[in-house]
C-alpha cells in the first residue's frame, strides 16, 4: 500500500490532468463492539450448568489494572483458549466470542478423568464430524462442520446421500452495501429462546440463519437447493433441522477480546497514474445487450473491495462473457466488459433483476511475441492461476470451486475460482485450511464445468464479503481492473473517455503533495 502522502499527490495528479471520471473507491466497512463482560456471564453459566465440577479450571475474576481490551484483564478466557486450541488451532487470535458445536466442560471433564484422546471429538460436537475447516483471524473467525447421513438421534431421514456441510461466520467487521433485500427472513419458533432475533431466510443458493450475540453478527449457513429432495441436490428442507441441531449446540469455545476497531470510510482507490499504451474497458454495469435475465441491465459498481493481485499470472488478459457477445477483441483482448449481471439461474441480490452470473469470466490472452522466450513458448492452456492475496483455502475434494479467503485486521472477504479440474486440484493439495501466499500458483485455467471441456477455456472469479445476511457476491469487475493495472503499472481507459496525455502527467507537480499530519494516529495495516 502506498503511503498515505504518495496517495495524496496521486490524487492531486489526477485532478491536475481532468480526465480520471472514472474514479474507483474502496468499501465502507463498519466495525462492532463486543460484550466481552456478557460473554464471560454466559461462559461461566454453561460450565455451572454442565460440568459443575470443571469450573476450577478457571478463573473469572478480573484483573482490574488491565484495559477491557487486554486477554489479561479476562484470565478464564485464555485458560479456555488453552483447552480448545488443540482442536481448534489458533482460537484465540479471534477478536469475537467463537460458537462451535463443542461442549467444552464435558471435554475438559473427560481429560480431567483419563478419557483417551482417541475417542473423536465428535461425541462433543453434537454428532457433527471434527471441523473439516477452522479459520481464525484478525476480523473474526470461519468454521465448516459436516454431518454424515444417518448421524444423530431423533433426526428425521432425507433422501440427499451425502454429508451436510455447515458453516458458521462470527465477524467484528461487516461491509456496508446497498442491499435492497437486507434484514429478511422469518424466526423459528423453537429456538426463539436461546436466539431472541434468529432470522431464517433462503439467500443466493443458502439457508441461512442470522442472529446477534454478544454485539456479534453470526451467521449459520448451507448450501441447498429450494425445490424437492433429490439424493444428490440437498433439498433446503432437509437442511432446516441439521442447522437447528447446529445451533442447539453452540458454546462458547475461545476468542478473546483485542484492541477496539474504527468503521472503515469509502475512500478513493489507489490506481497507477500513468496511462497504459492500449487497456481498455467498458464501463461497470455495462453487460451485453439483452444478456441480463429478463433483458434487465448491469449495475455499476466502482468499489474496488480489496487490492489484489490478478489471478492470472500473466498479462494479457481478456474479461468478458462466454456465452454472449462475439464482437471480435484486439488481440490482446482488450476491450473488458463486465458480465455480473449476465442471466444465469444464481441468485444474486446485488443485480436488479434478482439473479446474474455471480463472478467475471476472464480468458487468458493471445501470446503475445513480446511476452514469450520463443515463438510457441506460450500455451494458454498452461496459464497459471495465482493466489490474489495471502489466504487460506476452502476446498472439499472433488470439488470444483476454491475459495481464498482473507480474515485480517480491516477485511473479512473471499474470492472464489471456478473452472479448474478438481483432480488436479486434490493432487494439488488445493483444500480446506491450506495457508497460500499472494502470487503463488493454485492451479491453470482450463475448461471443466461437471466434466472436462464441459465449458470454454476461462477462469470465473468470484467475490464475496461478510454482511449481516452472512457472505454476499459482489462485482468483482472493477477489483480486477484495478487489479490488472497494477499487473501492468497503467491506467486502464474506461470507453467513452478521453485518454489522459503524458505531458499533463508532468504537470502534476510534487510540491502538490498534502503531507501527513504527524500527530494522525491510525489502527495500523492488515
Amino acid at each position: 500500500m502506498l503511503p498515505r502522502w504518495l496517495a495524496a499527490f496521486c490524487l492531486l495528479a489526477a485532478c491536475a490532468v481532468g480526465a480520471f471520471a472514472d474514479e474507483f473507491r474502496t468499501p465502507s466497512i463498519s466495525a462492532i463492539r463486543v460484550e466481552w463482560r456478557a460473554v464471560l456471564d454466559q461462559l461461566r453459566s454453561e460450565i455451572n450448568t454442565q460440568q459443575p465440577a470443571v469450573a476450577s479450571a478457571f478463573t473469572f475474576a478480573s484483573q482490574r489494572r488491565a484495559p477491557r481490551w487486554d486477554p489479561r484483564s479476562m484470565p478464564a478466557l485464555v485458560q479456555l483458549n488453552a483447552i480448545t486450541s488443540p482442536v481448534f488451532p489458533g482460537i484465540g487470535r479471534s477478536p469475537v466470542p467463537v460458537l462451535l458445536p463443542f461442549d467444552t466442560a464435558s471435554y475438559l471433564d473427560a481429560r480431567q478423568n483419563g478419557v483417551p484422546d482417541t475417542i473423536s471429538v465428535s461425541r462433543y460436537q453434537a454428532d457433527f464430524r471434527p471441523a473439516d475447516l477452522f479459520h481464525a483471524g484478525a476480523a473474526g473467525y470461519d468454521a465448516m462442520f459436516s454431518f454424515e447421513p444417518g448421524a444423530g438421534d431423533g433426526m428425521p431421514q432425507r433422501t440427499y446421500a451425502k454429508p451436510v456441510e455447515v458453516q458458521i461466520t462470527g465477524s467484528i467487521l461487516t461491509y456496508d452495501l446497498a442491499d435492497p433485500l437486507a434484514g429478511k427472513g422469518e424466526p423459528v419458533k423453537a429456538l426463539a429462546a436461546q436466539f431472541p432475533d434468529l432470522r431464517r431466510f433462503i439467500r443466493e443458493g443458502y439457508v441461512r440463519y442470522a442472529f446477534t450475540r454478544f454485539g456479534v453478527p453470526y451467521v449459520v449457513s448451507i448450501q441447498c437447493l429450494d425445490s424437492t429432495p433429490r439424493p444428490r441436490r440437498l433439498a433446503c428442507r432437509e437442511a432446516y433441522p441439521v442447522a437447528e441441531r447446529f445451533l442447539k449446540a453452540l458454546r462458547i469455545a475461545g476468542g478473546q477480546p483485542s484492541r477496539p476497531r474504527r468503521d472503515i470510510s469509502s475512500e478513493i482507490a489507489e490506481r497507477p497514474i500513468v496511462p497504459s499504451p492500449d487497456f481498455t474497458y467498458r464501463p461497470s454495469g455495462d453487460i451485453v445487450a439483452n444478456s441480463g435475465t429478463r433483458k434487465r441491465g448491469g449495475r455499476t459498481d466502482l468499489t474496488t473491495y480489496s487490492q489484489i493481485r490478478f489471478p492470472l499470472e500473466k498479462a494479457p488478459a481478456f474479461a468478458r462473457s462466454q456465452s454472449f457477445g462475439k464482437r471480435k477483441p484486439d488481440e490482446r483482448g482488450y476491450p473488458w466488459q463486465d458480465n455480473f449481471c449476465e442471466a444465469r439461474s444464481f441468485e444474486v441480490g446485488q443485480c436488479a433483476a434478482g439473479f446474474g452470473h455471480q463472478g467475471q469470466d476472464i480468458r487468458p490472452g493471445a501470446c503475445m511475441t513480446q511476452n514469450s522466450e520463443s515463438p510457441g513458448s506460450c500455451d494458454p492452456k498452461q496459464q497459471a492461476v495465482v493466489a490474489v492475496r495471502d489466504g487460506v483455502l476452502i476446498r472439499s475434494l472433488k470439488q470444483q470451486a476454491a475459495t481464498l479467503q482473507v480474515n485480517t485486521r480491516n477485511e473479512h472477504i473471499r474470492f472464489r475460482y471456478m473452472h479448474m479440474n478438481p483432480s488436479s486440484l486434490d493432487a494439488d493439495g488445493i483444500l480446506n485450511g491450506r495457508q497460500v501466499t499472494e502470487g503463488e500458483k493454485i492451479g491453470v485455467a482450463s475448461n471443466y464445468l461437471d466434466f472436462p471441456n464441459g465449458t470454454s477455456l476461462h477462469l470465473h472469479f468470484d467475490v464475496q464479503v461478510f454482511t449481516r445476511d452472512g457472505w454476499i457476491w459482489v462485482n468483482p469487475y472493477t477489483t480486477l481492473i484495478s487489479a490488472y493495472e497494477r499487473l501492468l503499472r497503467g491506467r486502464g481507459r474506461e470507453l467513452g473517455t478521453d485518454p489522459v496525455a503524458p505531458a499533463a502527467v508532468a504537470h502534476a507537480q510534487p510540491h502538490d503533495v498534502i503531507r501527513p499530519d504527524p500527530q494522525e494516529g491510525g489502527e495500523g495495516d492488515n
